[in-house]
């Protein structure tokens, strides 16, 4: 048995399904941040077999759903430079900017390519020592440590052809803007674990107390995600509001030092503007001053720009946690991943994406 089925089989899901039943005697809402989980929780029809009492909604996890519109311009109008290598994940070629897709520039004549880690990107540049090669540097504190590397081995290599365009994330100042909201109605958060790996949990803890919400770092298989449901409710139903690990495989209070000292040493935090949320402050990353060369933005002189979504996508209020993608009257019509309105439909770990690819019918309550 391979040791991931430990937590996809059907046994321990249905003794916590029945577990989290007897505990619950009241309405909770709890958020899943990642979009991995949301994919597991969708895929695996968890929803549907939870208490009618319990609801989930689905948060801002996903770092392609929640780039802004600029941001994806900017590279669009890097790629069409001439003499220009744009190097991205595949996940981002698809997701529309103001108007157009990294995809459709390509089709124009850009060379455009998808690399599978950072350091692609900088093999792509040694190779190509006359093009100016650019990686899009996206990602949650996850990605974070391989995209600074990925600087970190170009500064070694002193290749002066190698730059980044940064859109980093940071998870905890998304959930307190969630919280901090007046029309917050989560009560209960499934904290990412891969994010955790990196950064610990200890930053959690404030947060948890001073907006007295329980804070379950978690896994993203089907058995972790229904015990972190459960740990949750048992402690919403208790009156508790502290953070638990229930990723301890993974996991530690502290993190990973290493990872985070390479993050820090190449970023600094900064404020930064979330597609369909708006300016979060201190919220985001950028290359530092001692690393501006490998800066694209700087390096290329791409201008800030205004620009608006879609009226028809509703993805800040699914982003939000405030609406179910089948709440939006665009999903499945005028939205779907082949014509995406907004990135939340294209992304491999956008709710959109996955409640199109998933979505069924069960009756709810069947545990």
């Amino acid at each position: 048995m391979k040791h991931v089925d430990v937590y996809r089989s059907e046994a321990p899901a249905w003794t916590l399904l029945r577990e989290i039943k007897s505990l619950t005697t009241r309405p909770w809402t709890i958020m899943e941040i990642c979009g991995g989980q949301t994919h597991a929780i969708v895929k695996s029809g968890l929803e549907d077999l939870l208490p009618k009492s319990i609801s989930l909604v689905h948060g801002p996890g996903c770092p392609v759903c929640v780039t802004p519109v600029e941001t994806l311009d900017k590279a669009m109008a890097i790629a069409a430079l001439p003499g220009i290598i744009f190097t991205s994940f595949g996940d981002m070629l698809r997701v529309p900017g103001s108007s157009l897709d990294l995809l459709t520039v390509k089709s124009r004549g850009a060379d455009v390519r998808f690399v599978y880690s950072p350091l692609d990107a900088v093999h792509v540049a040694q190779a190509n020592p006359d093009r100016e090669v650019v990686f899009f540097g996206v990602g949650f504190e996850t990605t974070a440590p391989a995209n600074a590397m990925a600087v970190v081995e170009a500064r070694r290599l002193n290749l002066h052809n190698f730059s980044m365009l940064s859109s980093h994330v940071l998870v905890l100042p998304a959930i307190e803007a969630i919280l901090g909201s007046p029309d917050n109605r989560v009560q209960g958060f499934l904290a990412a674990g891969h994010v955790c790996t990196i950064m610990g949990y200890e930053a959690y803890e404030p947060l948890a107390h001073k907006y007295r919400v329980p804070m379950i770092v978690t896994g993203f298989e089907p058995v972790d995600i229904l015990q972190g449901i459960m740990m949750a409710v048992r402690q919403l139903e208790t009156g508790r509001s502290d953070v638990e690990n229930q990723y301890a495989r993974a996991v530690r209070r502290e993190g990973n030092r290493r990872a985070q000292k390479v993050m820090n040493d190449v970023f600094e935090v900064c404020d930064k503007a979330w597609r369909g949320l708006g300016m979060i402050p201190k919220s985001g990353l950028r290359l530092r001053h001692e690393v501006r060369s490998f800066d694209a933005e700087y390096r290329f002189g791409v201008e800030r720009t205004e620009v608006r979504e879609s009226p028809l996508c509703f993805a800040g209020d699914v982003l939000r946690g405030m609406k179910k993608p089948t709440e939006c009257p665009s999903f499945g019509g005028e939205c779907i991943p082949e014509h995406p309105l907004g990135a939340p439909m294209v992304s491999s770990e956008g709710s959109c994406a996955a409640y199109f690819r998933y979505r069924r019918i069960v009756p709810r309550g069947a545990a």
